[in-house]
């Protein structure tokens, strides 16, 4: 019996702590696998160039606007140059065939009268020759006047054309050199490369005489505006976890000190391969009663930032969550 009693005591207890852990686990979540995370901005030049000027050092506070380092605008000043001479080069030459086109006009203008002239005196000799009262030489000169004045009206509407023609090229080319020169400008702005987030310098290795090329980052900053917390909970913590639970935060780098935080998203999956496209996140198992527990990624954001601003990125954290 006294055997017996040991049993159900023994059993009876690890009942009541199972069903206590139950408990405290349905109300309390607590890891101790997260992590204080932002976003790295790597910051690329739009234009390729080498570096005359370097305004940062490492660690440094940055404003966005705040100029990071210079390319060598020269390459970039000609270009506009260079365009600007295009332009006035088409400008001058859009002046000349607007000139010939009116040149033109006048020249069809003048051609019509004639032709106008030359078909009523064609029409008068025609009806005198008829009646014999105009020889019939008349006649012949006058449809000879007639036909060359047809054909200078020809000459000037071919040339009005051509003219027109001449003006349209020409103007195509001072459209393109305009957006060209736009183009150089917009170049030679983006020489002085800027920071385009609030934040900190992180592992600067950028030098004067390096060359930066387009689209390539060469500077790291860590935003201060997306700092967060990310949480791996057990799979077993999750289900009554809801986004704006309360959760508090011990942060590694201020020890002995909790920090209001609530949930803000819950990742609705996981990659179970380290190698698998990295598409969905992957957090390495942790081993729990043989069987590997997996982890999904619970982010949490501090209702307040640290009296001293000072968070790291990396940094290693605790977090303890009361679900809803």
């Amino acid at each position: 019996m006294s055997r017996l009693r040991r049993l159900i005591s023994v059993g009876g207890t690890v009942l009541v702590l199972f069903i206590l852990w139950e408990v405290l686990t349905y109300y309390v979540a607590y890891t101790d696998d997260a992590y204080v995370r932002s976003d790295l901005v790597g910051v690329a030049p739009e234009v390729t160039g080498p570096i005359i000027a370097l305004h940062v050092v490492d660690n440094q506070a940055v404003s966005k606007g705040d100029k990071l380092y210079k390319i060598d605008p020269l390459p970039f000043q000609l270009e506009v140059n260079t365009r600007q001479a295009q332009i006035e080069e088409q400008t001058a030459l859009v002046k000349v065939a607007q000139e010939e086109l009116r040149a033109a006009h006048a020249a069809l203008d003048a051609a019509t009268w004639s032709h106008t002239y030359a078909v009523e005196e064609q029409a008068r000799y025609a009806v005198l020759a008829a009646s014999n009262d105009a020889p019939i030489a008349e006649l012949d000169r006058a449809n000879n006047q007639l036909r060359r004045a047809t054909a200078e009206m020809t000459i000037a509407q071919i040339a009005i054309a051509k003219a027109q023609t001449s003006v349209n090229v020409h103007q195509a080319a001072l459209d393109v050199a305009k957006a060209e020169k736009a183009t150089a400008e917009w170049k030679l702005s983006r020489t002085d490369v800027v920071a385009p987030v609030d934040g900190w310098i992180n592992n600067l290795t950028v030098r004067i005489g390096d060359t930066a090329t387009v689209s390539i980052p060469n500077i790291g900053i860590v935003d201060a505006h997306a700092w967060r917390i990310i949480a791996n909970y057990k799979e077993y913590y999750i289900r009554p976890l809801q986004v704006g639970g309360t959760a508090w935060v011990w942060l590694d780098s201020e020890p002995w000190k909790f920090h209001r935080a609530h949930v803000t998203g819950i990742a609705r999956g996981i990659s179970r391969s380290p190698d698998a496209p990295m598409l969905l996140p992957y957090v390495a198992p942790t081993t729990d009663w043989i069987r590997l527990q997996r982890r999904i990624p619970v982010t949490i954001v501090l209702d307040e930032m640290p009296a001293d601003g000072k968070l790291y990125m990396g940094a290693d954290a605790r977090t303890v969550i009361f679900p809803r």
